[in-house]
């Protein structure tokens, strides 16, 4: 269970890092006068003398300044070694640095050591005679004490079978909420008892850090570089992701958006939904001349955390996965084309997006990263009054419904799907997507027993899809209904219908695979 949509404490705190940043980038000071901004954030944060949120106001500005150094881009501190807050803030002031692995980060000091899985029962246990609970244990850790169940935790198995068939739900079963969002296995405890990650595991989908009530995980960000390319004169342009539906409330239509970006900085905006469009026709084509000639099945390649969940845990299947490009490479090699001196951001609801950026195949056409949330910061920062904004709709580069449908679990099978029957009307394409990326392990296993033999298979490794991303801001369910309204408003609903489809042939050139 996320908290995007709620304005918690930790929303807070995350977006006022992000403004803050920003805000330092667009005052475009270097030296120490960069360090005394730096240096001063964690108090404009954090003002005062009594801490409001933990008992020690000085721990609340410790854990604020390495979520300054994390969405600058910068590492965080060791505890038991002496460095500067700043440290390394020069080396980051330039517009072309990229991320310095790992991407996602836990701040030690902010964790709250949760336990990492525990069943116990409740003062709600009534003591039944029917005691289900002892009755479905497979391991007997359930006995019988003084009126009511008791468990031994050196026996239990951590099931939850005997939560499942109290009648009171009065057995709880709990885990680290970091851990049980990680749908790779990859959070566990250090010896201390703090959330640690195995960077083995880790494909950087950033459910954790949305999922942890505590603010102790974070991602490293580009705000700071992004806004010394705009110091700089760059041109850059915004390549906005379909799910910014419902991110924005203020900007109540594309132009209004497309304005609010001209205003932070940015040269021009596209919808990347006219990627989607080509990453449709594109995967259509390889379906029909791989599956089942060459491949068994295959797989959409859009999400990156899915893709690199497939080549890490079943690396045999790894070319099953489709070799099209995701919708935000085929935008920027397009804009790329058409304009090489310009600069790429990638706008979207995805952390996992700024693992692709880095790249070597993609870093020379994609500049930049920026979530939903990273760009509420910014546009914060930039004190844009959206009242007085005109919304601008001319020129601006639309995709299809279908390419619009990507930021939903399930688009990106069925728009490839729709398009094939479109070709072949007798040609039945069986389509199967998992969300979340439990759900796309259980159906690469199914995959892997030839169960899926002839399919196309779609994973997103965030529940609802893209709209449930990390770096959204909104409620993914409101947020599904207001994508069902978009794409309906969309110019035409043929993703070959693009005034850029041509353009597939000349962006896929022989590029090397990372």
């Amino acid at each position: 269970m996320s908290f995007r949509g709620i304005d918690t404490a930790v929303t807070q705190i995350r977006r006022q890092v992000f403004t803050e940043v920003a805000r330092m980038g667009y005052a475009n000071v270097k030296g120490e006068a960069a360090n005394h901004m730096m240096r001063q954030i964690p108090y404009t944060i954090v003002p005062g003398e009594v801490g409001k949120l933990r008992k020690d106001i000085f721990l609340e500005r410790a854990i604020v300044e390495e979520r300054v150094r994390l969405a600058i881009g910068l590492p965080t501190r060791r505890i038991d070694e002496h460095n500067s807050a700043v440290s390394g803030l020069e080396d980051a002031s330039i517009a072309h640095k990229y991320y310095d692995p790992p991407l996602i980060n836990v701040i030690k000091f902010a964790c709250n050591r949760c336990p990492e899985k525990e069943v116990f029962i409740s003062n709600m246990c009534q003591g039944c005679l029917a005691h289900p609970c002892m009755e479905v244990c497979p391991k007997n850790a359930i006995t019988w004490s003084s009126g009511r169940s008791v468990i031994d935790q050196n026996l239990c198995v951590k099931c939850g079978r005997c939560a499942d068939v109290c009648p009171y739900n009065a057995i709880v079963k709990t885990e680290r909420p970091c851990s049980a969002a990680c749908g790779m296995g990859a959070i566990h405890s250090d010896e201390l008892g703090r959330a640690d990650i195995d960077y083995n595991k880790c494909v950087s989908c950033g459910q954790c850090l949305v999922n942890c009530p505590f603010g102790a995980i974070a991602d490293k960000g580009q705000i700071y570089q992004l806004i010394q390319s705009f110091n700089r004169g760059d041109r850059v342009y915004a390549l906005v992701a379909p799910a910014f539906v419902n991110q924005f409330p203020q900007l109540a239509s594309t132009g209004k958006l497309r304005a609010a970006l001209k205003a932070v900085g940015f040269y021009d905006t596209v919808e990347v939904a006219i990627g989607a469009d080509l990453c449709t026709v594109d995967e259509a084509k390889d379906f029909l001349k791989e599956v089942p000639a060459e491949k068994p099945f295959m797989a959409t390649s859009c999400c990156p955390a899915w893709s690199m969940m497939a080549k890490k845990t079943f690396p045999d299947m790894a070319k099953n996965i489709s070799m099209a490009m995701t919708p935000m490479v085929f935008t920027a090699r397009m804009l790329k084309k058409a304009d090489p001196d310009a600069r790429m951001c990638f706008i979207g609801p995805c952390a996992a997006k700024k693992l692709e950026a880095m790249r070597r195949t993609v870093r020379s056409d994609v500049s930049f990263v920026l979530t939903f949330e990273e760009l509420a910061g910014v546009m914060e920062a930039r004190d844009i009054d959206f009242d007085s904004l005109e919304a601008n709709e001319d020129e601006l580069c639309f995709g299809s419904a279908a390419g619009r449908g990507f930021a939903v679990s399930g688009g990106v099978a069925q728009a490839v799907a729709n398009k094939i029957h479109e070709w072949y009307p007798d040609k039945e394409v069986k389509i199967a997507s998992a969300q979340g990326l439990s759900e796309c392990k259980k159906m690469l296993l199914l995959a892997k027993a030839g169960k899926y033999n002839g399919y196309l298979l779609e994973g997103m490794g965030c529940p609802g899809g893209c709209i449930g991303g990390a770096g959204t801001l909104a409620d993914p369910a409101r947020t599904a209904v207001q994508l069902a309204k978009y794409k309906k408003e969309a110019p035409f609903a043929d993703p070959e219908q693009s005034a850029f489809i041509n353009n597939i042939h000349f962006l896929k050139d022989d590029v090397p695979e990372d």
